[in-house]
């Protein structure tokens, strides 16, 4: 999808993680699926439903008199967009400082490593390819 530079509130991004988890979704079950973990009004639902469509986040078909909602992006490409801001900003794009304090804070497992040695054996397999 090339880089979509989409800002989200964190309001905002939890009615995206609605819709990512199953679409489309009227606005009534995005407020019935959000009314477990947010005490949110059904209007603030549907203005946040409105934000989204108009940042190109979401799209809609009408069905009636329902209008079903369903995302442009893809999770994985937003995370991926969230994540490259978050190192170009607080670790000059190096990833390297990030995993370090991580490590140092022990906060990786042993899953996190194995899955740290892939991803170095895959970009090194990579390279001898270029």
């Amino acid at each position: 999808m090339g880089r979509i530079m989409i800002e989200i509130s964190n309001a905002e991004l939890s009615v995206m993680q609605v819709l990512w988890q199953q679409q489309p979704r009227s606005a009534n079950e995005v407020v019935a699926a959000l009314g477990n973990e947010k005490d949110w009004h059904e209007k603030t639902v549907k203005t946040l439903l409105n934000r989204l469509v108009s940042k190109g986040a979401l799209g809609f078909d009408k069905d009636g008199r329902a209008y079903l909602y369903f995302p442009l992006i893809t999770e994985q490409d937003y995370q991926l967009q969230q994540s490259r801001t978050f190192v170009e900003r607080l670790f000059a794009g190096r990833v390297a400082p990030l995993v370090a304090g991580f490590a140092s804070q022990n906060k990786l497992n042993a899953d996190d490593v194995q899955q740290l040695k892939q991803l170095i054996a895959d970009w090194e397999q990579e390279q001898r390819h270029d």
